[in-house]
């Protein structure tokens, strides 16, 4: 049973295929528990809920070896525990290929959520936690390299800012997303919700030196990563102009009237992020 107090409760799902979200050659199992858990109450988060527990299906190859899977729950739960959060049950069945399909749950402890539809002209846009990481670690791997650790990290295990969901709420956001896709692309999802415009101003978004590092080393340009990686589960929001929000919180543009997003006043020119049917 799960308890919801103020009787609504927030819910989103997510699938983990083999070979395509993750590796096994490239993350322990550990790592993908903590992975899939992450994804998940990273929408939980951006919803303005705090999460509550997961529930796991499970399709797996009859070859897979059981000490795999109880490392998995492992990382799962080592995802869920800090955040008072648990794994409350699932299902598994028998197939070719492994799949994880994922359903968080969280609590808006009396707040109404956030959706992507709230987003009005004159609010500006924010995020908090991290861009471009996981995808520079990604990068790093099919490049056939195992450092810098801390982009591989990233990509293994993504840290969202959890705390900072619940926080946006409580500071008035009036629509955020879980930025999964790419920052270009998951703001695209909150434009076309909230029928505005959404202009980033690329001179507001940092790019760490040791990102700039990794793209010269492989010869990317590593604003493409903070603007198109994905799977950081960083937040972006959108905040009422008059309610600018403190830090963490890092202010890189404003909504306007019109409809899509635009980078430095023109349409994005580089990959606009993940997209599963491309």
């Amino acid at each position: 049973m799960l308890a919801a107090p103020d009787g609504r409760v927030v819910a989103t799902t997510d699938l983990l295929v083999d070979g395509r979200h993750f590796r096994r050659d490239w993350s322990t199992a550990t790592d993908v528990g903590r992975k899939a858990a992450a994804q998940n109450l990273a929408d939980v988060a951006a919803m303005g809920a705090v999460p509550t527990g997961l529930l796991l299906g499970l399709a797996v190859p009859p070859d897979l070896a059981v000490a795999w899977l109880e490392e998995l729950a492992d990382g799962m739960r080592a995802e869920c525990e800090p955040l008072g959060a648990r794994v409350l049950g699932g299902d598994v069945t028998r197939s070719d290929v492994l799949v994880l399909a994922v359903t968080a749950f969280g609590d808006l402890q009396g707040r109404a959520p956030v959706t992507r539809s709230g987003a009005r002209p004159g609010d500006v846009v924010a995020y908090t936690g991290r861009l471009g990481w996981a995808a520079a670690g990604l990068a790093v791997l099919g490049r056939g390299f195992r450092s810098p650790v801390s982009m591989v990290a990233a990509h293994r295990r993504p840290e969202p800012p959890y705390a900072q969901g619940p926080r946006a709420a409580e500071l008035g956001a009036t629509a955020m997303v879980d930025v999964s896709d790419g920052l270009v692309a998951d703001l695209q999802h909150v434009a076309v919700a909230s029928e505005v415009g959404i202009e980033l101003d690329t001179s507001r978004l940092e790019v760490p030196a040791k990102l700039r590092d990794v793209g010269k080393a492989l010869g990317v340009e590593p604003m493409d990563w903070v603007l198109a990686g994905g799977d950081d589960h960083a937040l972006a929001a959108t905040f009422p102009g008059d309610r600018r929000p403190p830090a963490p919180w890092k202010v890189i543009g404003r909504v306007a009237r019109g409809r899509g997003v635009v980078v430095d006043g023109a349409a994005y020119p580089g990959p606009g992020g993940w997209d599963h049917f491309r």
